[in-house]
């Protein structure tokens, strides 16, 4: 959760802010940290860099989970969570990633130690995840969209 906080620090918004209201206040910090403004001062472009990096990744990290999306993709998202099987899942600092059959990926936010523990533990993880993890914490989707030819 201090990942998720940290990005609305940095673009300086609240939990319930609106996908407009995340678009407008990472393009009014992209105004002043552009790279481009600080093409003669080599370590001043070095800062705005890396503040731009940061400034874009916590844009796109707070869109993934914001309600509107959430709420537009969670057809899809019940969809998996109940037909699709668990076919792996990881844990790193409170971040569960699971994957699942139908080639998708979520990761869970803020997931306790003791809740992966129970989860790898469990006689059956899918219907513990079901129970205890999908809808009780903040999830975004990682899967990688792949081209198809037309």
């Amino acid at each position: 959760m201090r990942l998720i906080e940290g990005y609305r620090k940095l673009l300086n918004v609240t939990e319930s802010a609106t996908l407009s209201e995340l678009k407008s206040a990472y393009r009014n910090l992209m105004k002043d940290w552009h790279p481009d403004k600080f093409a003669g001062d080599e370590i001043l472009l070095k800062e705005a860099e890396d503040k731009s990096k940061k400034i874009i990744t916590a844009y796109h990290f707070l869109v993934s989970i914001s309600q509107e999306t959430i709420t537009k993709t969670i057809e899809a998202y019940t969809e998996t969570i109940n037909n699709a099987a668990i076919v792996d899942y990881e844990y790193k600092s409170e971040i569960l990633r699971v994957v699942f059959a139908d080639e998708t990926e979520y990761e869970y936010f803020g997931v306790p130690k003791a809740t992966y523990v129970k989860l790898v533990n469990a006689e059956t993880p899918q219907r513990f995840a079901r129970r205890h993890i999908f809808q009780s914490y903040v999830y975004r989707s990682t899967s990688k969209l792949v081209a198809t030819p037309v």
